[in-house]
């Protein structure tokens, strides 16, 4: 590609600092003049990297209340998706969980899509957003609606003209809703937010999360209140209540905390506890990168950074993990944990989180646009 390439960068939208806004955040530091495409932007939600570019945003930004209930208008997302132009830009790098990878490239240009999932709304997750917990309008008029948005999801995935995944398990599932192959490369931990404590008693498990059903904390919290082991939950969400309402006199709610906070609990914590079954899962990598283990569920991303007590190799281990999602599973795993403490250590649990540091993946992004789109 002769000359500097213009290049747009295309997220879903802009509301809060999480996984995918962090590897964003690579992104515009890599293109530092690409212009930002998204459908929906609260301004002071997003960390200054991404808020001092040019966003481009779509109509829902001028829907009533969108900010709050964006998710409402999720039908409008395809025609929101249609209203941006990309034929000015050589390169589009999208960064899609739900519809940004249906951005449309002109003729000659590279269309890259670093995919969380595809829409979680309508695939994997369509019971946690429309099943019996939703409203009843809401749950009658979803399905044709649902399987519309699956239809327009395949079909626009033939815009891209490389996937490049998450995990070994979200390239599966893209594999399977969208024919198409994917490449993988992990997003990333930021280590050096979290350092590694001087060894002091350890008398708390953690939970770290969004208190909403897909994400098991019931599960920790029934484990901990069984065994009568000390539990600290961070995070906030429609749960809270149901969560606390069954939660005995060891487990505590500290909401939402601050990331300075949240790397301190890792440090101090007996393990983290890992529940949900998700894409990748980078918590458990930031339990690492503080020196601590992490029992988890078995299945999913967290099978890609973990390193289980029994898993083949020479690799030190990093945690347990749990095959089924049950209180029992959960505590037979915490107790082997407890038998085994001697066996996970902080240096070594901290070497494993930084293989999937923040350099590692700008290096690994860097080398990969290279060779796709010649950027």
């Amino acid at each position: 590609m002769s000359g500097a390439p213009r290049v747009a960068l295309v997220h879903d939208w802009l509301t809060g600092m999480r996984g995918g806004e962090r590897c964003l955040e690579v992104f515009c530091e890599l293109f530092p003049d690409a212009d930002l495409f998204t459908l929906l932007h609260v301004p002071g939600s997003v960390s200054p990297v991404i808020e001092r570019r040019r966003i481009v945003t779509s109509f829902l930004q001028r829907l009533p209340r969108a900010a709050e209930r964006y998710r409402y208008y999720l039908p409008l997302f395809p025609a929101a998706m249609r209203g941006f132009d990309f034929s000015a830009y050589d390169l589009v790098l999208s960064s899609s969980h739900a519809v940004a990878k249906a951005a449309r490239r002109r003729r000659g240009a590279t269309h890259v899509c670093y995919c969380f999932t595809p829409m979680r709304y309508v695939w994997d997750r369509y019971d946690d957003y429309f099943g019996a917990r939703a409203p009843l309008a809401l749950r009658l008029a979803m399905p044709p609606i649902a399987a519309a948005l699956r239809r327009w999801d395949r079909r626009t995935s033939a815009r891209v003209d490389r996937f490049v995944a998450i995990s070994r398990f979200v390239a599966g599932r893209i594999r399977r809703v969208s024919n198409r192959e994917a490449d993988v490369i992990h997003p990333p931990v930021d280590a050096a937010r979290f350092t590694l404590a001087e060894p002091a008693r350890r008398d708390y498990y953690l939970v770290v999360g969004a208190l909403v059903p897909y994400k098991r904390i019931d599960l920790a919290v029934a484990a901990a209140t069984r065994m009568r082991r000390r539990l600290l939950v961070v995070g906030s969400g429609p749960d809270a209540r149901q969560l606390a309402a069954t939660a005995g006199p060891t487990v505590e709610f500290l909401g939402w905390r601050s990331d300075t906070e949240i790397a301190g609990l890792y440090a101090r914590c007996r393990a983290l506890l890992f529940p949900p079954l998700e894409d990748f899962g980078i918590v458990p990598l930031e339990a690492m990168a503080a020196g601590r283990p992490v029992v988890a569920y078995g299945v999913g991303g967290a099978t890609e950074t973990v390193v289980g007590l029994d898993t083949p190799g020479d690799a030190p281990p990093t945690g347990v993990f749990f095959a089924e999602q049950r209180v029992d599973a959960l505590m037979e795993a915490m107790a082997t944990l407890e038998r085994n403490e001697h066996r996970f250590e902080a240096k070594a649990l901290r070497t494993h989180a930084e293989k999937f540091d923040r350099p590692m993946f700008r290096d690994r992004v860097t080398k990969y646009l290279a060779e796709a789109a010649g950027c």
